[in-house]
């Protein structure tokens, strides 16, 4: 009976996060509604509140999912490639970044959109949302070692050392000031680019921008890993 019981608990929270998800993509994360989401089953929306105690708890259960979803996505691709073959490997988290956006527009929207108001993000989600990033600290690690500068270096900006210094302590990571500015700037850059695209910024700009990706990816990882 048990077994049975955690069965139908399982698919019920399932309909229940796919209702969510749903919602999201049709009218934002701002406007996520558990009483919808009853009605859409067909209960009472207390009998929700006996899988999810709120909706800021139901948020929280999506981003997780969506930022294990895009880790696993980036993770996989790096894994995929020699270790040794740094461009590659920059090459291949890009495009896995672009392509989980561009597959999954709601949920990309809920961790990289607009803020949903009131809600406040739990400690458990940092973990899920330090992997992906952690693939390009990898990434930037293995080229230090290798002997790889930037083609950029830290400008005299007062208390810009300090700043890097205290973000490799958080991080727990050895990256110099000039491959930490690169490797920040080139992240920065690529999501700009993947936001810009997909929420409809450059749809009167460019009539292929998956061409214009793949040239600012090339010239952000010749920036980054120092090849000119």
């Amino acid at each position: 009976m048990t077994g049975i019981r955690a069965q139908a608990r399982l698919e019920t929270t399932t309909e229940i996060k796919r209702l969510a998800r749903e919602q999201i993509a049709s009218k934002g994360a701002a406007n996520l509604s558990l009483r919808e989401i009853a009605r859409g089953m067909g209960v009472a929306s207390s009998a929700l509140y006996r899988y999810f105690a709120s909706r800021d708890q139901l948020l929280t259960v999506l981003i997780i999912e969506s930022y294990d979803d895009i880790g696993d996505t980036v993770e996989r691709a790096d894994a995929n490639c020699s270790r040794d073959d740094l461009t590659g490997r920059w090459r291949a988290v890009s495009e896995s970044l672009r392509n989980w956006a561009l597959t999954n527009p709601s949920d990309y929207g809920l961790i990289f959109g607009t803020p949903v108001p009131g809600y406040e993000a739990p400690i458990d989600t940092i973990a899920p949302a330090l992997r992906y990033t952690n693939v390009l600290l990898h990434l930037l690690a293995d080229a230090q070692v290798v002997g790889c500068k930037p083609l950029i270096t830290v400008p005299s900006t007062k208390g810009v050392s300090r700043e890097y210094k205290r973000v490799r302590a958080n991080l727990g990571i050895k990256l110099t000031d000039d491959m930490l500015l690169a490797g920040l700037a080139a992240w920065a850059a690529l999501f700009g680019a993947i936001s810009f695209e997909l929420f409809g910024h450059v749809d009167t700009v460019f009539t292929d921008p998956e061409t214009h990706f793949r040239a600012l990816t090339e010239m952000l990882g010749n920036q980054m890993l120092g090849m000119k």
